[in-house]
């Protein structure tokens, strides 16, 4: 597309499958560089990704030809199979289905890169739970509590 220049940015927003504890810290600098990995060779610019046990965090730049729902998929299912298979106990792995993506603008992305970098301490105090709601509502989407964590896997 000939002169059509876009910057669009994109927190998203997933956990482990039923919101178990599968990252760990040793294990956890890996996931985040296979995510960016996986994110760069599809023409995503992985701005920071982080998270704790339970769910990760990613800012991305994701080009407008590619749909946000299609960059998540290949994001979880490329890194659930790498995970499952290259690193130890984690056969059982998986993402919960679904996810959060909340369009980020140029201004605000060294806030939310922050904010994904800082996952660790944002979380002594506050479940995933309660984060992913407070950013649903945030964002004034409208969800159901009783589909929000539910247990189908992806990956």
């Amino acid at each position: 597309m000939a002169n059509t220049y876009t910057a669009l940015h994109y927190h998203v927003v997933f956990s482990t499958k039923n919101r178990e504890p599968w990252i760990t810290t040793e294990h956890e600098q890996r996931i985040w560089s296979y995510l960016g990995g996986i994110a760069r060779e599809n023409d995503i610019k992985p701005l920071m990704i982080g998270g704790i046990e339970n769910h990760v965090h990613l800012l991305l730049g994701i080009p407008a030809a590619l749909a946000v729902s299609k960059a998540v998929q290949m994001i979880k299912g490329g890194s659930s199979a790498w995970i499952k298979e290259m690193l130890p106990g984690m056969k059982g792995f998986g993402w919960q289905d679904g996810y959060g993506a909340f369009t980020v603008s140029k201004s605000l992305v060294p806030e939310v890169t922050r904010y994904v970098s800082e996952q660790r301490q944002h979380h002594q105090g506050r479940t995933f739970e309660q984060e992913y709601r407070s950013l649903l509502e945030r964002h004034e989407i409208k969800f159901d509590e009783r589909y929000m964590f539910d247990s189908e896997i992806v990956g």
